[in-house]
């Protein structure tokens, strides 16, 4: 067994722990990556056909560590989006041109945020990606983390100043340091598929409350729309035995016309839904972002942009620390971002589980309620912009990144 020194060993080399490597690239901090599946592979974490429904912030934060040129040319902006209730009158329109941007958010495929990811890694001295490997055991001490990586056969004890667990919300590092969890199922599966409709409207989103779970379209490249439909748990089985023209025919029932006839879809799949919430967000020299902190019911599209201000704020933090010449795995740096980042998480998991329980069943005085709260915010524009705001991330305190400025320049 060898053992090197890290200033910092991330676990997780997905989308947000990928992300958080990016943006300490070329900051003069020793990086270790520590990724389960193989570089490429068909399971790695970015490697999937989900889309994801970036907010106009976490473009900007994608840009500034390098990866939103290569990201652009598969992005589909989103220009408006449409909030309705099935069978209901209550509706409202959010739109870039309220809120003075080219484009309220984007919607990027999984997979080329991965490939993007690693391309902007590879080759790189001070960044050491490890995959696939394995966390198998942890040691903290005052001034160190004791990292046990199993990689091909071979056992490396790493010593690190942090450990950043973004593996996910099956975390193996929250598991071995006994870091409780708050688990709240939604007894509903989310359904994922690809339609393509004759009439479509690019640039336009769309969130349909239905009796059964939130329906989300989200406009893609070439004519298509990534369907995310929230459903009971027991009727997930049916609705993927049916047949293609079956389930569109569902769809069309649900969604309406306002894309045509919805005339091909992709093969479906489905997971379920759960919100999973840390019971602490650091530890000394320990800090958990994205899914292993907090993981999200999919309406509104929160959970990445959510794990994106994190790592844009926990970079932050961290390059002012290394350039103050302080401990990056101190008490002053975990402090430094806990405090940080405490309200947006809090805020922005107490709204997806609100909405998420609220739009859901056909109870009329509920149905009533939720259209009067429609129609309300449709017609107070103060409010429609507060709404914006919150879904384009440029509510609370803006990190760098988020305001276009390179961590290059930040002063020690």
């Amino acid at each position: 067994m060898s053992e090197c020194e890290q200033d910092l060993v991330i676990v997780g080399g997905g989308l947000v722990g990928g992300s958080l490597a990016c943006a300490l690239r070329g900051m003069g901090l020793r990086v270790a990556v520590i990724e389960a599946a193989p570089p490429r592979a068909p399971g790695h974490p970015g490697d999937d056909e989900r889309v994801i429904a970036l907010s106009w912030t976490s473009e900007r934060i994608l840009a500034g560590i390098g990866l939103w040129p290569r990201l652009a040319p598969g992005a589909e902006p989103i220009h408006a989006v449409e909030v309705s209730q099935r069978g209901g009158c209550g509706a409202l329109r959010m739109d870039r041109r309220d809120e003075g941007v080219d484009a309220l958010g984007q919607v990027v495929p999984a997979r080329l945020i991965g490939e993007a990811i690693q391309d902007r890694l590879s080759g790189v001295a001070e960044v050491c990606v490890r995959a696939p490997a394995r966390v198998v055991d942890l040691r903290v001490t005052p001034q160190w983390v004791e990292v046990q990586v199993a990689e091909g056969g071979v056992s490396e004890r790493l010593r690190t100043r942090l450990l950043v667990a973004a593996d996910g919300g099956d975390s193996s590092v929250r598991r071995l340091l006994g870091i409780g969890l708050r688990e709240r199922p939604y007894g509903q599966d989310a359904l994922i598929a690809t339609l393509t409709p004759d009439r479509p409207q690019p640039g336009v989103a769309f969130e349909r409350f239905t009796e059964s779970g939130p329906l989300a379209l989200l406009p893609m490249t070439e004519g298509r729309w990534s369907l995310v439909w929230s459903v009971p748990q027991d009727r997930t089985a049916g609705l993927l035995a049916l047949s293609d023209e079956a389930f569109l025919a569902r769809i069309q029932g649900y969604f309406g016309w306002r894309l045509g006839r919805l005339a091909r879809t992709s093969p479906r799949r489905a997971f379920p839904l759960v919100q999973r919430l840390a019971s602490e967000a650091t530890r000394p020299r320990v800090v958990l972002i994205g899914n292993a902190a907090h993981t999200l019911h999919p309406v509104a599209g929160q959970g990445l942009n959510l794990g994106l201000r994190d790592v844009a704020a926990l970079a932050e933090v961290l390059v002012a620390a290394r350039r103050a010449g302080d401990d990056v795995g101190g008490t002053a740096a975990l402090a430094a971002y806990r405090d940080w980042r405490r309200r947006d998480q809090a805020e922005v998991a107490a709204t997806t589980d609100l909405l998420a329980r609220l739009f859901v069943g056909g109870w009329p005085p509920l149905r009533a309620a939720r259209d009067l709260g429609l129609l309300g915010i449709e017609l107070v524009p103060g409010l429609r912009h507060q709404l914006a705001r919150r879904f384009m991330g440029r509510a609370g305190r803006q990190t760098r990144l988020a305001r276009g400025l390179p961590l290059e320049t930040l002063d020690g």
